[in-house]
């Protein structure tokens, strides 16, 4: 177990294709849902678990986004640049190494969405199951029956020691991945500055059994595009 990171990684840099019209004028981190920008959803969930730096990769629109991060307090901003070539989620990683220190760190997607449940946080448990001596990699994982916005097979099944498996071939799994994990940044030394997915990192540590699971308690929105952010905010209203 360590204590909660306070360094985190915010994916933002991606198109946003799947969320067209939306982002033909902005990047999805700056689509509102619920009058919020889902970025702000993110950061504050991130400031709310004591996270005191965030590294945001920008590509997208990334002026507007750099100008909309500038009022924000908590957590501090850094920005990893990727205006000259987009990177995909583990080269944008790999390029924000020198960022990101050599303790654990969360990494974020911005379109992960959740009510925290009897007021417990989900990414404090999370870092309480952080196990580094174990783990290189733990990902927040819920029951596929537990989401909105989530139209996937499953993406793990979960082993009794915690350690997660891929679906592979099998028609289903129970458990997805919810866009958040903690992250220990040994597992970037030495990777290429090229665009590259995440899943390459994991096939390493999946491989070495250091890819474990911690099961999120709340209800997980998935808002990839327009039909799944309406949805998210008719159950946020419904919530109020």
């Amino acid at each position: 177990m360590i204590p909660t990171p306070t360094t985190a990684m915010v994916m933002a840099a991606g198109l946003g294709t799947r969320m067209r019209p939306l982002t033909n004028d902005r990047c999805k981190a700056l689509v509102e849902l619920d009058g919020k920008p889902l970025i702000d959803w993110t950061l504050d969930k991130l400031a709310q678990a004591g996270v005191e730096t965030a590294v945001v990769n920008v590509h997208h629109f990334a002026d507007r986004l750099e100008a909309h991060l500038a009022s924000r307090t908590a957590p501090r901003i850094v920005i990893s640049d990727e205006r000259e070539h987009l990177l995909e989620t583990g080269g944008g990683l790999a390029k924000a190494a020198p960022l990101l220190g050599d303790a654990p760190i969360f990494v974020a997607n911005i379109d992960s969405v959740w009510l925290e449940t009897s007021g417990s946080s989900e990414l404090s448990k999370l870092a309480q199951a952080f196990d580094p001596e174990r783990m290189d990699v733990l990902l927040l994982i819920t029951p596929v029956e537990n989401t909105l916005g989530f139209d996937g097979p499953g993406d793990f099944f979960l082993g009794a020691d915690g350690q997660l498996t891929r679906r592979g071939d099998r028609p289903t799994a129970p458990y997805a991945y919810t866009g958040v994990q903690i992250l220990h940044p040994r597992v970037l030394k030495g990777l290429p500055v090229e665009p590259f997915s995440t899943n390459l990192i994991w096939n390493t540590a999946l491989q070495a059994g250091r890819v474990h699971g911690c099961v999120m308690e709340a209800f997980w929105m998935h808002v990839g595009d327009p039909d799944a952010r309406h949805a998210a905010e008719n159950r946020l209203r419904s919530r109020a």
